[in-house]
């Protein structure tokens, strides 16, 4: 299956790559580049490894996220021969308002 990213969390992505270079530096930055992409791979393999968010239950798609680390996760849903993720979630943040983001 082929991985496309949405381009919402392409920008979150790399805005969080840059966050981790500029707090932690490059060594970092590179580690967590590298998980996210180790992720991918495992998702090409076998889409239903993430869970079913429940937080999106309501949407027209099943998404399904994977924790990235204990702060990040890849939002996604799976159609036909690909892989669309959909959202970076930072879990910080409430809940609610990034589920909003994509039941609109």
């Amino acid at each position: 299956m082929k991985v496309i990213w949405s381009e919402r969390a392409g920008n979150i992505f790399s805005e969080t790559a840059e966050y981790i270079q500029n707090e932690y530096g490059d060594k970092e930055r590179q580690k967590f580049i590298q998980r996210v992409l180790k992720i991918t791979k495992l998702l090409e393999n076998n889409p239903n490894l993430g869970i079913v968010e429940p937080r999106l239950k309501k949407a027209p798609v099943e998404y399904r996220s994977y924790c990235v680390d204990h702060i990040n996760r890849i939002v996604y849903f799976v159609e036909d021969n690909y892989i669309k993720i959909s959202d970076f979630w930072d879990m910080r943040r409430n809940p609610k308002t990034l589920a909003n983001r994509l039941l609109k």
